[in-house]
């Protein structure tokens, strides 16, 4: 199995250890998991590098930052940005300012998620979370960080002005009120009225029922105003980034507008994939598999594809929206290639959404 490193570790804050990388039930085509593994160890190897900070930043943040970006996740955002630049014939050495600029803006929303005053989780990754190694004020200071740090990135690895500036535009627009953060401050509301006005959900139902003639219509319209409500938070939340990773992959490849517009839909629908496998793990998932606190979004009164759709229809949505992901990296089967490594990997990725285990 291939291995990756986790937090443990050394003085530095360096990681030890070892765990999968990807949590799927099902058999890669040849050389898949290998290409996934080299772009793990190129981003690892990268993040580890890029923040070796000098001594003007405090051990304890330098630490905390290292603890929670070096961890074991699947580097997800990385790695879509290093097949979108393969797919749209970059050299992918040129993405790793990408990709560990998208990491870092990634980790520092999950750190900041955790905190008391949002999502108040103990376990992240299967470690306890920065504000629980070390204190909410040092975990918030390690999401600032992080978040600024993404820039410098950018702005300092990649040798091309406008490229740079580029990235920095869509990444910037991408985390922010109009992308991630805009979508979970809806996410946050929304679970603040659920969880102080009971009945706020059918409440939510009524309004979207308009002039419904009878009850079956009704209910088929609050549930089509729920769902689209839901997908505009998850559009901002989890799929802006998803997108922007796509899209700063296809930008150091100086991709064509018309590539760029294809990387754009096929990152929105493997976002909502991804977010609805997300939601179907936190209902149906074991938290020592997940690495994570399950059954927390039922218990905080979260508008969620399950809470909506039950589990059943929820199913069956993933797999329409996997289906959706498919097709739009259909542009690329000519251009590069079905039997290349790049879009026989990104087809894995989107075959292993529908079968996450964590």
């Amino acid at each position: 199995m291939t291995t990756v490193r986790t937090p443990g570790g050394d003085k530095n804050g360096s990681p030890t250890g070892a765990a999968p990388i990807w949590g799927v039930s099902q058999i890669a085509p040849a050389g898949v998991m290998e290409h996934l593994a080299e772009i793990r160890e190129s981003v690892d190897r990268a993040l580890d590098e890029y923040t070796r900070f000098s001594c003007d930043s405090p051990s304890r943040l330098t630490n905390a930052v290292r603890y929670s970006l070096l961890s074991s996740g699947k580097r997800l955002r990385p790695t879509l940005a290093t097949l979108a630049c393969e797919l749209c014939g970059g050299n992918v050495g040129d993405a790793i300012p990408a990709c560990v600029a998208l990491e870092s803006v990634h980790v520092y929303s999950l750190i900041h998620d955790d905190l008391p005053a949002m999502d108040d989780d103990d376990l992240r990754r299967g470690v306890p979370t920065c504000h629980k190694q070390f204190d909410e004020a040092t975990a918030i200071l390690a999401g600032d960080a992080l978040l600024t740090f993404a820039f410098e990135a950018l702005t300092a690895h990649i040798s091309d002005p406008v490229t740079a500036s580029r990235c920095v535009l869509m990444l910037s627009r991408a985390a922010g009120p109009q992308g991630m953060v805009g979508g979970q401050t809806d996410d946050v509301v929304w679970g603040e009225v659920m969880r102080n006005l009971p009945g706020a959900f059918d409440l939510a139902g009524e309004l979207f029922r308009g002039g419904a003639r009878n009850m079956e219509e009704g209910a088929a319209a609050s549930t089509a105003g729920l769902f689209n409500f839901l997908t505009r938070i998850h559009r901002r939340k989890t799929g802006s980034l998803i997108i922007a990773s796509l899209q700063l992959g296809g930008l150091v490849a100086h991709a064509s507008e018309e590539s760029l517009a294809a990387l754009e839909e096929f990152g929105r629908h493997f976002g909502q994939a991804f977010q609805i496998s997300d939601d179907l793990l936190d209902a149906l998932g074991d938290e020592a598999t997940v690495g994570k606190r399950v059954g927390k979004d039922e218990e905080a009164g979260k508008l969620t594809y399950v809470s909506l759709l039950g589990i059943e229809r929820t199913k069956r949505a993933l797999d329409e929206t996997v289906a959706k992901a498919k097709a739009a990296l259909e542009p690329f089967a000519e251009s590069c290639g079905v039997q290349s490594t790049a879009y026989r990997t990104i087809h894995f990725l989107v075959d292993g959404v529908a079968r996450r285990e964590r």
